[in-house]
């Protein structure tokens, strides 16, 4: 990992076509901005994490967890006489 120390104003390049750009610091945060080519994914770490525990927890899903969904959606099968 390489660990630089910037003022708000300073860039950070990467690559031919990345620029970050340290827009303000205050206390413990830090605004950044970032330019780059609109096929570059740029994700926060905590929403990828929480997307994947979300999958996780859909695919763990059981029998019930389907019947609860159809009845709370209104998609209750038809009782077998």
């Amino acid at each position: 990992m390489l660990v630089l120390t910037r003022k708000s104003g300073e860039q950070i390049l990467i690559g031919d076509d990345i620029v970050i750009t340290v827009l303000d610091s205050r206390g413990d945060g830090v605004r950044i901005g970032i330019d780059a080519p609109r096929g570059v994914k740029i994700q926060r770490n905590e929403v990828v994490r929480a997307v994947e525990e979300a999958n996780v927890a859909a695919a763990a899903a059981g029998p019930e967890d389907e019947e609860r969904i159809k009845n709370l959606l209104g998609l209750r099968r038809p009782e077998a006489d």
